[in-house]
Order: C-alpha cells, then structure tokens, then sequence
C-alpha cells in the first residue's frame, strides 16, 4: 500500500501535481517561520550574552576580595554621540594578572585605547573635536566579535592608570569579569541589553503567541483538497480497500508534500538568514552566526511537522474510513454548544482579575499570570469559533432580506466547524497583533510617551547629583566656563547648586540664580521679583515645553550660592548638534567620569523610551 501511495501521489496526474505541490509551498512557508522564530529567540539570547562582561563591577561576585591578587579598576560609562551610543570602559591594572575582558589580547597601557571595528570607522569619519577627543590615547587594536553584542556595537576600552579611575564615580575594584548577562541581571545593567523582565516576558510570548498561529497554517496546508481526496478514497473503499489501507495511502500522500515543504523550509531559513541578520530586531543587528538552532529544534521540526500532518490527514478521512459512502450520505453534523465558551470566558476571567486584584510582584509570576491567560484566550477562541460562526450565521440568515447572504448564511450554520476551520489562523493572527499593539501603546502612554521640545534635543546637561555617601561632586577647573562659551553655537553656560540633601530614594531639587536662568532660557524662567528659582531636577519630566515653566522661587541667598555643592551645569547649544557634541567633549575631558546628557536624552533614560523601542522592535 505504501507503493501505491506513492504512485497516486507521485504520478496521479495534473490533479494530483498540483495539490502536491500546493501542500509543499504551504508547508515550506509555516516551517520557515517556525525556523525563523526558533532561530530568532535564540539570537536575542546569544546577542544578550555578549553583554555579560560589560556588567564586570555591577554585579555582585565580581568586587575584588582580600585574598586575590592583581585585581583591575574598572569603570563603564555609556556616553553618547548623535544619538549613538558608544560603551566606554575604563580599566588600570595592578599587576600582570589582572583580569582582562574577552576581544582583546590583554588588557590596554595608560595612554592606549582598543575599539570595535564599528567605532574604529565613527572615529575616522567623526570631527576630531566632537568624539575621538574623548579618548584618550592611541588605538592600538580592534575588539573581536565575542565582546561584541553586535556587529555595529560600538565599544572602547580604555586604558588608565589606577589613580585616574579609582576616584572615579562608579568604578569598581575587580578580580573576575563578569559572565552574567542582563537576561539574569535587574536593576544594575538596566541599560546594557534586555534586562530579565523584558527578555523573559518577550520570549515567553515570542514562542506562544507566534508558533501557535504557524502550527494552525501547517495544519490548514495538509488539508488542502481534502473534499476531492476523501472521493477519491470512498470509491477505493467501494471495491474492496480496507479502512487501515486507506489510511495508509492518505498518510503516505500528506507524508511527503510535508517533509518535501519541511525540506523546502529549511532552504527558505538559510536564503532569508543574511536579511534577518541585518534586521535590528533589538535595536541592533544580529551577527549571522547568532541565527542558529539546536539539533532538538532541527529534529522537532523535521520529525514533527510530517507526523503531524499524517495525523492530520488521518483525522481528516474519517468519515471514509467509518463507511465508503460516508462522503456521499451527508448530514447536517450536530450543531456546536455553548460549552465552547467556557475556555474563553475563563481566560478573560484570569486576565481580567489580575487586573483587578492587581498584577503579581515578581517577573515570574507576572510571566505565569499573564502567559497563561493569554493561552487559554487563544485555545478558547479555537474551540469558540465555531459555535460564534455558527450563532453569526443563523443570526445573518435571520436577519438579512438579501438571498445571497441567506445562502450563505444557511451554508456557514450546516457546518460551522469547517466555516471557521478556514479563518482561524487569521483569527488567532489578529488576536496576537491586537495584543501586540494594544500592550505597546499603554506602554508608550504610560511611561514612554513624553514630549521633548526642540530645544531640549541641545541642551546639555552634566549632572553630578550624588547617590551615595562615596561619590563625591568633583572640582570644576576654573578655566570650563570660558572654554565652554568659546565652543561655535553655544549660547549659554550655567549652573545648578544642591540646597538640601534628598530622601532615601529621591532627588531634591537644585538652586540656581535668575541670571544664570537668563543665560540658558531653554530650561525655564524665574518668577516676577525672584532672585533664585528652584530647578526641578527632572526639568518638567515628561511634559516637554521646559522653556515656559516659571520655576518657584527659592529661600536663597544669591550670596550664599558659591557655597554651595555643584549640582548640574548647564550648557545651552541652541539647536546645533555639532556644538552638543564638541560641549560635550569638553566637559569629559575637563571632568573624567561623568557623562553629560541632553535633556532629551535623560528623558529617553528615565522614561524607559529606548527599551520600549526594543519591545516594538520585537513585536
């Protein structure tokens, strides 16, 4: 029976062609999804990985302990350029073992500096004065791909003498480099790639959400002219095959259009992997290497989806199998019941209580929460739909006066099951992208919607606010001001006092004279009569418009302001971006340590915009 299954399928004709290869293509498009997603869940974890050194001095496990020798000073900065953003690392060795990063033969001299190929190329092409004047010293060699998240990361590692970094805000005394990447670190390498919170819960509806609706589309292909098979199966019936013959022949035809479309699936992944490599779908670019899959998910698929098309076809068939004049005595099936609904409702029930009662504290159990309900909202709406398509059709043919929309009404409620069988996959598709959207845009009002106003894109700010009793505010040359002033297209240079010292976990606000609010009017103004306004440290947060805010008035002497300890200083650019960058230079080499950010910028950090950004991207 296998031979004559394969005659029938391999040489049965036009017909027979023409449905073999319509189930191949099919097939082959569902399984190179299925690669693509599997490939692509796993290049965001390798991708993520790559992170893990960066995190050397902010994850617990990696500070130097008495009885190790020749640990290293460590400092990483993320700075800034063009909306750019370049991972600095500071490192000073104490001795000949002192840890050394992956990507560079050994750690760099005072005075020398290794780079990725991706900044290698910003620094030729970038002015002088705007980027490659913050590093100091000289290249002396290129950073490999195994320190590299991306192929366009763009990275330096610098290095120092332990004096230069030691009193350095944020640096830390290190004996190991860190191999925990930001997929198993919270809070401290919030921004260096997708923190466990995001990685976990874009993964986890990464592989529900998008496999579900492909498995549905390979399930629909291997049903493809069942009418036509299931005649052709009945008249064999008739003269003398068995049921267990028939069943043979329909496995053996569903068998092979599916392994040749898991075949023809597998080529499509390896055509499509360059393009997907060069997609950034974090925010950065994936190397070709990272798009990968184990043999578990080579063998899952290629094993898996013929099975499951032979099971599908053997599900298919059986009325043909249960008597050879079951596809000709047709009968009205028994209409679907209410009891489908009871999935759905429940998801929704789920959802919805967690909505109410709250959601729970920890990343898992907001993974479980919400996972859950979303996969039983999913099953529910399989099990649903035909009893919604068949209570919209008798609804339809009641209603309508048309006799177009009467048959077809008539038609969908003789039999919902197969009415619905054939939009499924849209309807589950539509669901995730519902999902999907609505997810993205409450995040994006919730906390990553605020407005910048243009001049907050030029107004730089260095800030030195102190978050702990170890971190001191530096000394500022006397000679930055002028220098600052003598940069092309700066307008303004300003400054903001620490009056007070804040609560545990809060930032209070700073003083600042009306005259050096005068110099900087992109940030606000004083009030009528004032002397000394009170500057919000965040400059109106999310608001935008920071130049048309009146800032309260501070109980300050304007005499008292030089005692008091330097909070931020202000340097307005007034809508030039080469001047942004050329300040912002200045102010590192003048003050090692600190990175100055725009307002817009910070914004873009406290709002949680550019991980937002990596969650659409995604999506």
């Amino acid at each position: 029976m296998i031979r004559l299954g394969l005659r029938l399928t391999l040489a049965g004709g036009k017909d027979a062609a023409i449905r073999l290869l319509l189930i191949t293509v099919a097939t082959a498009v569902g399984a190179g999804m299925l690669l693509v997603t599997l490939a692509g869940i796993n290049a965001v974890t390798k991708q993520n990985d790559r992170y893990a050194w960066l995190e050397t001095g902010s994850v617990p496990g990696n500070e130097a302990a008495n009885s190790r020798s020749d640990p290293a000073w460590w400092l990483l900065n993320a700075d800034e350029y063009r909306g750019h953003i370049i991972g600095r690392v500071d490192v000073a060795a104490t001795g000949p073992h002192s840890p050394v990063p992956p990507g560079i033969p050994g750690l760099p001299k005072p005075g020398q500096f290794y780079a990725s190929p991706a900044l290698t190329t910003l620094l030729r092409d970038a002015p002088h004065s705007e980027l490659a004047a913050r590093i100091p010293g000289t290249e002396v060699g290129t950073i490999g791909a195994a320190a590299l998240p991306a192929p366009d990361s763009l990275i330096a590692v610098v290095g120092r003498t332990p004096a230069q970094v030691e009193n350095l805000s944020g640096a830390a005394h290190v004996t190991t480099i860190s191999t925990v990447p930001p997929s198993s670190c919270n809070g401290s390498c919030y921004d260096l790639g997708i923190d466990a919170s995001g990685i976990d819960l874009v993964l986890s509806v990464v592989a529900a959400a998008l496999l579900f609706p492909v498995l549905i589309f390979i399930g629909t292909a291997t049903r493809l002219s069942a009418a036509r098979r299931e005649q052709r199966f009945a008249a064999m019936r008739l003269v003398g095959a068995t049921p267990r013959q028939i069943s043979v022949i329909a496995t053996v035809e569903s068998t092979i259009a599916a392994a040749a479309g898991v075949v023809l699936g597998f080529v499509l992944f390896f055509a499509t992997r360059p393009a997907i490599a060069a997609v950034p779908f974090t925010g950065a670019r994936f190397f070709l290497g990272d798009l990968t899959l184990t043999t578990t998910e080579v063998l899952g698929i290629a094993l898996g989806v013929p099975v499951a098309a032979a099971l599908a076809a053997r599900l298919a068939l059986r009325r043909v199998t249960i008597s050879p004049l079951g596809v000709t005595r047709r009968v009205t099936p028994q209409p679907p019941r209410a009891w489908r609904l009871v999935p759905l409702i429940a998801g929704l029930a789920e959802l919805a209580y967690f909505v109410y009662a709250g959601r729970p504290s920890s990343t898992p159990g907001q993974i479980q929460a919400f996972l859950a309900g979303i996969l039983i909202v999913m099953v529910g709406l399989v099990l649903a739909g035909p009893w919604l398509t068949f209570t919209g059709s008798r609804l339809l043919a009641r209603r309508t006066g048309r006799a177009a929309l009467l048959i077809a009404g008539r038609r969908l409620a003789d039999n919902p099951k197969a009415g619905f069988r054939a939009v499924s996959g849209l309807a589950l598709a539509l669901f995730v992208t519902s999902v999907a959207i609505g997810i993205m845009t409450t995040m994006s009002a919730y906390d990553g919607g605020g407005k910048v106003d243009a001049a907050g894109r030029t107004v730089l700010l260095d800030d030195f606010t102190s978050f702990g009793p170890h971190l001191k505010v530096p000394a500022v040359p006397p000679t930055l001001a002028t220098e600052l002033q003598s940069v092309p297209g700066v307008h303004g240079v300003a400054v903001i006092r620490a009056n007070s010292s804040p609560a545990p976990g809060a930032i209070a606000p700073g003083v600042m004279s009306c005259a050096d609010l005068a110099r900087v009017p992109a940030i606000g103004h004083c009030r009528p009569g004032a002397q000394v306004a009170m500057v919000d440290p965040y400059f109106g947060g999310r608001k935008g418009e920071v130049d048309r805010t009146a800032w309260p008035t501070a109980d300050v002497a304007v005499a008292q302001l030089p005692s008091l300890p330097l909070k931020t200083i202000i340097v307005d650019a007034a809508g030039s971006s080469a001047a942004v960058e050329r300040s912002r230079t200045v102010l590192e080499q003048a003050i090692p340590g600190f990175v100055p950010l725009t307002i817009a910028e910070q914004q873009a950090l406290d709002n949680g915009t550019r991980l937002l950004h990596q969650y659409q991207q995604l999506a």
